[in-house]
């Protein structure tokens, strides 16, 4: 075999990642990268959690496309729903006790968690690293203070916790943002604390590095130095928690709205309500009304469950190590070159010639 046919076969379709092309711009983006950084298991994992999230996102954005009615309609022009019927072409998931179309308030409920986890998250994220930046910086007794805090709100149950704010921060009101930002707000209370700790812990060992003491060495300022050097550094795992915390948020906004601490049904469809008006339904053999909105908060949680997880695998240098050897491996053994059988060198050829008897066989 000549050094170019060897040459073909052991680099055919390997070429260097680092030579861009006319997709390597996509190739570098958060999510394309990290899929292509995933093998086995580990990517059919992020496809479904991505595909899941993607599908929730867009059923809360084009809900108004997407329903047939709307959140609190229970007529039409031909009159009204009817309570507990079965689905049919008129409504595909059927309608509840109350008489609305179960269809429509399922993906009205997907607008009403995303617009909880929004809030929630984004409200969480900048209370959160705030404190932990300041905390783990600048030390001192405003740091053993911040922390207390911190463990205490830890030592509630977080949906105890969720549903006392619920009602101190709605004050018995049911509108639809007075129902959100009430459950948001309550759910950014049990979420600050995780921030903090995580953003706390990586600015006191980021301060400790011989960068930030020449940034001090020069001159600069404490607030160029948090903002510039500190922060950069410290928000790289941010994104994995973000995702695991917004399934957390579907869970305790059903759950709020499961025990009636929610939104009411005029005011905006949420999932939990829903739920909970129809268990009385499944023991009359009723079960479209239950199961839609049990789905949906199933679906919704596990696909952002799957992608969090999934990164937090690929975030580990251990296991996204594991996992290229394994795929460079099985590359290698692709395209490895078969030997000549009559190559003098070849033990198995050796192994031929010395068989007296292979010719009379």
């Amino acid at each position: 075999m000549t050094s170019g046919e060897i040459t073909s076969v052991g680099t055919a379709g390997a070429a260097p990642e680092h030579v861009g092309g006319r997709g390597a711009w996509f190739k570098k983006l958060p999510v394309v990268h990290q899929v292509r950084q995933s093998v086995g298991l580990q990517r059919g994992m992020l496809v479904a959690g991505l595909v899941l999230t993607a599908l929730f996102v867009l059923v809360a954005v084009l809900a108004p496309l997407l329903a047939p009615y709307g959140w609190s309609q229970l007529r039409d022009l031909d009159g009204a729903f009817g309570a507990q019927m079965p689905p049919s072409a008129e409504h595909w998931f059927g309608t509840t006790v109350g008489g609305y179309d179960v269809l429509s308030r399922v993906v009205w409920g997907a607008r009403t968690a995303l617009l909880v986890v929004l809030v929630a998250v984004l409200s969480s994220i900048v209370v959160g690293v705030l404190l932990g930046l300041v905390s783990g910086y600048f030390g001192g007794w405003l740091d053993r203070v911040l922390v207390v805090i911190a463990d205490a709100i830890y030592a509630f149950p977080s949906l105890l916790l969720a549903i006392l704010l619920a009602i101190v921060i709605s004050g018995g009101q049911s509108s639809m943002w007075g129902g959100i930002l009430a459950a948001a707000l309550s759910i950014t209370v049990v979420f600050v604390p995780q921030y903090f700790r995580v953003v706390r812990a990586e600015v006191v060992r980021i301060k400790a590095e011989a960068f930030v003491d020449s940034a001090r060495v020069l001159g600069t300022g404490h607030w160029r130095i948090m903002t510039r050097h500190v922060l950069r550094n410290s928000t790289r795992t941010l994104p994995l928690i973000v995702t695991l915390n917004a399934s957390e948020a579907i869970l305790t906004l059903a759950g709020l709205g499961f025990l009636g601490f929610g939104i009411e049904p005029t005011a905006a469809a949420e999932w939990g309500y829903d739920l909970q008006r129809s268990l009385a339904d499944v023991t009359s053999g009723i079960w479209w009304t239950a199961l839609f909105p049990g789905l949906a908060i199933v679906l919704a949680a596990m696909g952002m469950t799957l992608m969090g997880e999934s990164l937090n695998d690929l975030a580990d240098p251990r296991l996204r190590s594991r996992a290229r050897s394994g795929q460079v491996a099985g590359a290698v053994a692709a395209t490895s070159v078969e030997a000549d059988a009559s190559d003098p060198e070849n033990p198995a050829s050796a192994e031929h010639r010395e068989d007296p008897k292979g010719d009379d066989a």
